[in-house]
Parts: C-alpha cells; sequence; structure tokens
C-alpha cells in the first residue's frame, strides 16, 4: 500500500532523482521538447514550473534559485533571456504533456512534454482575443479599407446632391424670375387697355355733348 506517498520517486534515489530531473529541466528549456516515459513527464512538469514562474521576475535572487535547481549557467541564461519574455502573459501552465506509443523494448508509456508558447504550429493558429464587455471587437483592416471606400461615396454623393441643389434653387430662382416679368408685362398691358377705355369713354362723352348742343340750337 502506498499511502500518502505522493511522490514518485521512480525507482531512484533523491540524488539521482534530483541529478536527473535537472538534467531533463535543462534539455527542456534549451530544445523547447523532449520525449521520455510518461511518469517522467508528469514528475519534471511539476519541477519545471516553478521555476519558469520565477523567471517572470528577472533579479538577481530569482537567477540564483533557478541556477541552484538546474545547476547550468546556460540553460538558466536561456530561461531568463528567451523563454521568459514570450511566457510572461501566461498565468501557469507553461507546458504541454502529449501521449505517443509504447515503447518497444519494456512496452513503458512514453511521451512528448513541451514548451507550449514554442510550438509555432499550434501558436499561429491561436488568435489571441482580449476579454471585452462590450460586444464586437476590433475592426480588422478590410472592414476599415471598406468603410473607407463607404465613407469616400458617401461624400461624392452629397457632393453632387449639394450641385444638384444648387441646380435646383437657381432654377427656381429664374422661374421665379420668369413669373415675376410675366406679371409685370400683363399689368402693363392691362394698365394700357384700361387707358384705351378711358379714352374711348372720353371721347364718346364728347361726341354726345356734341350732338345734345346741335340739337339745342336747332
Amino acid at each position: 500500500m502506498r499511502h500518502g506517498k505522493k511522490i514518485n520517486h521512480l525507482s531512484r534515489k533523491t540524488a539521482h532523482r534530483g541529478a536527473m530531473l535537472a538534467n531533463m529541466a535543462c534539455s527542456l528549456i534549451e530544445h523547447k521538447r523532449i520525449n521520455t516515459t510518461l511518469a517522467k513527464a508528469k514528475a519534471l512538469r511539476k519541477y519545471v514550473e516553478p521555476l519558469i514562474t520565477k523567471s517572470k521576475d528577472d533579479t538577481t535572487h530569482n537567477r540564483r534559485v533557478v541556477f541552484s535547481y538546474l545547476k547550468s549557467k546556460e540553460a538558466s541564461s536561456v530561461l531568463f533571456r528567451d523563454v521568459a519574455p514570450k511566457i510572461n502573459n501566461r498565468p501557469g501552465g507553461y507546458t504541454r504533456i502529449i501521449k505517443l506509443n509504447n515503447r518497444l523494448g519494456d512496452n513503458a508509456e512514453m511521451a512528448m512534454i513541451e514548451l507550449v508558447d514554442f510550438n509555432e504550429l499550434l501558436v499561429k493558429g491561436d488568435v489571441k482575443k482580449k476579454k471585452t464587455r462590450r460586444r464586437g471587437g476590433k475592426k480588422s483592416a478590410d472592414n476599415t479599407t471598406s468603410e473607407n471606400v463607404v465613407k469616400e461615396n458617401v461624400k461624392d454623393s452629397s457632393s453632387d446632391s449639394d450641385v444638384i441643389e444648387d441646380a435646383v434653387v437657381v432654377e427656381e430662382n429664374t422661374t421665379k424670375e420668369v413669373t415675376t416679368e410675366s406679371v409685370n408685362k400683363k399689368e402693363e398691358i392691362v394698365a394700357e387697355q384700361d387707358t384705351t377705355s378711358l379714352d374711348k369713354k372720353e371721347d364718346e362723352t364728347s361726341d354726345k355733348s356734341d350732338t345734345t348742343k346741335e340739337d339745342k340750337k336747332d
């Protein structure tokens, strides 16, 4: 029975197990992925992820702590220089374990452990989206270009409409002028007709007065 035994000793003593995990952690940091047995990969994940978290804060103390576990200047410098900037925004889960086929000799379960942010095939497919409470994200370049084109078309149409409105106003003004001129002409014609009618009436009255005077004389 293995009650309360949480640590997998991997059939090794403490010094051997620590040296093996340190060596595997250095290989993982330098090569970004390694193939090993499933049990060793699970033990390595618990060993290396706290060290990666330490590398987020680049201080002398953290460098010394990481070096005490890795025991390799090259691996610790690669961890702080190359790995830390890429995993800076990730809150944990820096490694991924993928199961492989069993080993031929002893049929042991094999697995590949890798750093998540260094798998270029999967990182290219992922699109980072910032969480927002409002609906709708950032506008893409295509949408912005289409909107610019629409705005330009709207501006052109608005300028054309302004020209058309100006033309309509001019036409209205000309029609108004024409109507005023026609009204003035009609008024002049009416005035002339009135004057001619008055002249005719005066002539008729003068003729009538002459005839009455002649009748009286007779």
